[in-house]
């Protein structure tokens, strides 16, 4: 009887013990940095699926398996706790600190990381969450607004890319857009990566960051960096919306009773061809007949253990343009898997992105935008019998709609990323990394316009390019005419570098050694075109049906020659971080980069920084004060290179086809240089000063940062024109210009209230830039200090431009003639180049600077409010002090010929007889400032639902709510990029307004 019973107690013993091994109980409560409960909080038990999430109160019950198990507390917006029980802790209070505001926030600054708190240079980060929300293809328009002195322009054409320039354009020649780093590979296509994946983006501004990528960081740099698996838990995720999308605004045209009202009281009449008793509104006609649907559908997968990771991940996006036609669609698959080994001292990394894209756009869409503005409403879209109506006598009269049914636009990207990446821990605080990659984009374009289409050769078919481009002819063949392109461009990128990073006392240091090297082939393919095609349904699929030729004079385009390039780049830089005692801290960096697109004399440069901060907090003086948790003060300098815009023959010597010349009774072909070249082209430089100061006060209840710079391009590229008889061709590439930025910008951000029930977060940030071109000439090829520009070449308007490359001024300035009211006969008047009052003005004579397209402050307010389980953002983008030239105005602006092409409303009180009154003049020049309700977002937080549903968020999103401004066009968003900023030219893409609906879930 005594061993029974000694047998069972230890059966129990041995029982309560086994139970406690394997289930185990804890309660706590999760607080923010500030003390406050956090609902919906999540907790994991570290290496299993096992998790809860905390209620209202911030309160949470959890049963682990066993005492020694490992908790994981996360939020969003907080850093990861991870709390070890040590068989003894049940009842546990936590408190998380706020990531955006924790001084030891990661950041990647190119070819490592670093914390916030020892930055040297300039740098913005953003985090997934506040980035911008809605119905958004690309990338660059997550960012409008939320970065200081980025400046973002973009329409509602969803198969076009937003423009981006960093503290001010930086050059004549190339794209003003940054360059991009995508989990450390260099010069990836943005438009790979889905928003979704997105988990921070980190914007390098001042030469000091941007120096280690040395001859591509001129206009800055940004570092994407995607989402990554966690070793602590496994997830499974939903993030999608659907939304519909109409236009925001139109021009305010003449209705039918409107123009016949006028041409009545002015005594001008339609002809009969054109007024069939109609009333058409043509912006109306060529929308969708319903509003346009965008939807995106991300599904992802992410998990781990203790020796690895991976993510994987599919995306869907969907956006119909409110135009006729117009669609885009994008598909992206993205895998991402890290593995450890020799004791996780190695870590081999896989990643794979592959973006398939499809365009279909509007056909000859300025021109179809144009003609929807011009086209009288008396005119009907379509004859009694069904066929489009249209009035050839007309000079470059045509139907928008007919050209959008009649014609075919299409292009089709794939776009694949792929790199491994080795990081080898070393003794002594060493790190070795690799990264070897591989970029291929292909796209295949093609262009096809039915036998409709060759009735406009008769009539007088031009273009509408975007400024600076002036118009051009087009024929279109006969019996329909296509074209069709297919091209690769790939990329293969090797870079090697060693870290070091050592604290010896109250001595840190971090160093960087490392070598790039990147090879670029572009234009890898063929064009063709044909015409003279059997049937109108064959399309660009098939060139071989048609019979080009027996079409005299027909000519097959093969496209551009210089399509077909090979470049190369080399790279060798080193970069030292020192801190003592984490109050003085300096950074240097140097890059030597070689580029094979230079001159054979310079096709090497060296790309120096240098920067300092000083954390003043952290001095005794700084002991017993209470206002500042933190304050640094820093400063620095460097150099960068501009390679981007430059081809592989830009510096080489090209001869071909320079027209014809008459010999013995015939035209025979001339041969001949068209091209000179350069050996001593090099690379232009823009050296940065940047001085700067980041706070914190009131225990961290507003932050902020204040940057100044001074920004210098030097050896500016431009196309100079020369003395013939030295240089045949008549002009040379060659260095010379010099450009300059100088700014301020202020980022604030600050927590107003914050209860256990309800807070309100705000961030400001500000930037002003002022822009001017300070030389434009070479001593050695004086081509002039100024060159006009831009000419839209409206109706009446041939050899009137808009803009002027002049010293001393800056980019975008507006050069044209100077309005002065009208005369006693009602005729508009202008100011000759002697001020003197005139109505008989000469072209680029009487011309006068009158305004600058170069916004004078950019401005980006944000707010987030919390109450409860719902959330609300709201977020303002303003637009200050620039100038827009309305040529869509003038052109619009014909009383004498509204009896063959429409009006404006407010045009209605001009008189016929002022013949003067489209002329391009300071009168369409109007302020471009703009205050937008760019975002509102309010979402509901469901929390955990159920056992394996985690998190369920619902959200209802409406973009461009509303804009506030002068401006009397379609919007005051008008292009910002490239060197004719500032012109909105008969072809503006409507904006849209969005209203989503969308669901986050976490399983």
């Amino acid at each position: 009887m005594e061993k029974l019973k000694l047998l069972l107690l230890a059966f129990f013993f041995g029982f309560s013990i086994n139970t406690w091994a394997q289930k185990t109980d804890v309660t706590g409560v999760v607080l923010d940095d500030k003390g406050i409960p956090l609902p919906a909080a999540n907790v994991l038990e570290k290496g299993t699926t096992n998790t809860v999430t905390t209620d209202f109160d911030g309160k949470f019950r959890i049963s682990v398996s066993n005492k020694n198990a490992t908790l994981v507390f996360s939020f969003i917006g907080f850093d990861d706790q991870p709390v070890k029980l040590d068989g003894t802790k049940t009842n546990l209070s936590i408190k998380l600190l706020s990531g955006t505001t924790n001084l030891e926030q990661v950041v990647v600054v190119g070819y490592g990381k670093g914390s916030r708190k020892n930055l040297t240079t300039s740098v913005t980060s953003i985090k997934a969450e506040e980035l911008n929300r809605g119905a958004i293809s690309d990338v660059g328009q997550l960012l409008q607004g939320k970065v200081s002195g980025l400046n973002i322009s973009s329409s509602g054409d969803p198969t076009k890319t937003a423009s981006v320039v960093l503290r001010g354009a930086s050059t004549l020649n190339s794209s003003q857009g940054p360059f991009y780093v995508i989990d450390g590979v260099p010069g990836v296509d943005i438009s790979i990566i889905s928003p979704d994946d997105i988990a921070t983006i980190d914007v390098l501004k001042d030469a000091a960051a941007t120096a280690i990528y040395g001859n591509r960081a001129a206009n800055g740099v940004i570092m994407v960096t995607t989402k990554r698996g966690s070793k602590d838990r496994t997830q499974i995720a939903y993030n999608g919306y659907y939304g519909f999308e109409e236009v925001s605004n139109e021009l305010k045209m003449m209705n039918a009773d409107q123009l016949r009202a006028f041409t009545t009281k002015n005594n001008l009449n339609f002809t009969p061809e054109n007024d069939k008793g109609a009333n058409t509104d043509w912006q109306k006609e060529i929308l969708r007949p319903r509003r346009a649907v965008s939807s995106s559908h991300n599904v992802s997968m992410s998990g781990g253990g203790e020796h690895g990771n991976y993510t994987a991940s599919i995306t869907s996006i969907q956006r119909e343009g409110v135009l006729l036609k117009s669609d885009f669609s994008r598909v992206i698959a993205r895998l991402s898997v890290d593995q450890y080994a020799f004791d996780d001292k190695l870590k081999i990394g896989l990643n794979v992105t592959n973006s398939t894209s499809n365009y279909i756009n509007v056909p000859q869409r300025n021109t179809v935008l144009l003609q929807a503005i011009n086209h009288l409403p008396v005119s009907p879209v379509r004859n009694p019998d069904g066929s489009f109506f249209e009035n050839f006598i007309s000079t470059g009269y045509f139907n928008p709609v007919a050209l959008i049914e009649h014609g075919t636009d299409e292009t089709k990207t794939n776009n694949l990323v792929g790199n491994i990446t080795a990081e080898l821990k070393l003794p002594w605080g060493f790190t070795y990394n690799l990264n070897v990659a591989h970029q291929r984009l292909s796209t295949s374009h093609g262009e096809f316009y039915d036998s409709y289409y060759s009735q406009y050769n008769s009539a007088n078919f031009y273009n509408n390019p975007d400024p600076p481009q002036t118009k051009a002819l087009i024929n279109f063949g006969v019996n329909g005419s296509a074209l069709r392109n297919s091209y690769d461009n790939t990329n293969n990128i090797v870079e090697s570098f060693l870290n070091w990073d050592k604290t010896l006392g109250g001595h840190k240091i971090k160093a960087v050694l490392g070598y790039s090297w990147q090879e670029n082939t572009y234009g890898d393919g063929f064009q063709a075109t044909a015409t003279n095609f059997p049937v109108d349904n064959v399309g660009y699929n098939n060139l071989a049906l048609s019979n080009y030729t027996s079409v005299n004079g027909y000519v097959v385009n093969f496209g551009d020659s210089k399509a077909y390039q090979k470049t190369r780049l080399i790279g060798e830089f080193v970069r030292l971080n020192y801190g003592y005692k984490d109050k003085y801290l300096l950074q240097g960096t140097l890059r030597r980069d070689g580029g094979s697109m230079f001159g054979a004399n310079n096709r090497w440069g060296f790309f120096p920084s240098v920067g300092g901060a000083w954390r003043v907090d952290k001095e005794n003086f700084m002991k017993n004060q209470n206002l500042f948790s933190d304050l640094k003060l820093r400063g620095s300098y460097g150099v960068t290179g501009n390679s981007s815009g430059f081809n592989a023959y830009t510096a080489q010597f090209i001869s071909g086809s320079v027209g014809t010349f008459y010999y013995n009774g015939q035209q025979i072909g001339a041969y001949g240089p068209n091209q000179a070249a350069n050996p001593d082209l090099k690379w232009e430089k823009t050296a940065t000063a940047n001085i700067g100061v980041d706070f914190s006060i009131l225990k961290g209840k507003i932050t902020g940062s204040v940057d100044v710079y001074d920004k210098k391009t030097t050896d500016m590229i431009f196309n100079y024109a020369v003395n013939p008889v030295l240089v045949p061709v008549g002009t040379i590439v060659a260095n010379g210009g010099t450009m300059s930025n100088k700014g301020i910008e202020v980022s604030l951000g600050a927590t107003p209230v914050k209860t256990a029930n309800f807070s309100w977060a705000t961030n400001l940030n500000l930037a002003s830039n002022k822009n001017k071109i300070v030389k434009l000439t070479n001593p050695l090829f004086i081509g002039g200090d100024s060159i006009r520009r831009v000419q839209p070449d409206g109706g009446g308007q041939t050899g009137s431009t808009l803009q002027i490359f002049k010293e001393g001024r800056p980019l975008g300035q507006f050069f044209t003639l100077k309005y002065a009211g009208k005369d006693a006969n009602g005729v508009s008047q202008y100011y000759d180049k002697d001020n003197n009052l005139t109505t008989t003005p000469l072209n680029g004579v009487d011309y006068h600077y009158v305004g600058d397209a170069q916004p004078k402050l950019l401005l980006g307010w944000g707010n987030t409010f919390t109450y409860k389980k719902f959330d609300l953002n709201v977020f303002f983008r303003g637009v200050f002090g620039n100038k827009i030239f309305n040529a869509t105005r003038a052109d619009l602006f014909r009383p004498s010929t509204a009896m063959t092409t429409n009006i404006l409303v407010d045009a209605q009180d001009e008189s016929p007889n002022d013949l003067n009154a489209y002329k391009y003049s300071s009168r369409f020049i109007e302020d471009g400032s703009y205050l937008r309700l760019d975002n509102m977002t309010l979402g509901y937080n469901f929390g955990k639902v159920g056992r394996y549903i985690q998190s369920v968020r619902i959200y209802e999103t409406i973009n461009n709510l509303f804009v506030i401004t002068k401006y009397s066009g379609i919007d005051p968003e008008v292009e910002q990029g490239g060197t004719a900023p500032g012109v909105d030219s008969n072809n503006f893409y409507p904006k849209t307004r969005t209203f989503m609906f969308g669901l986050n879930v976490i399983f």
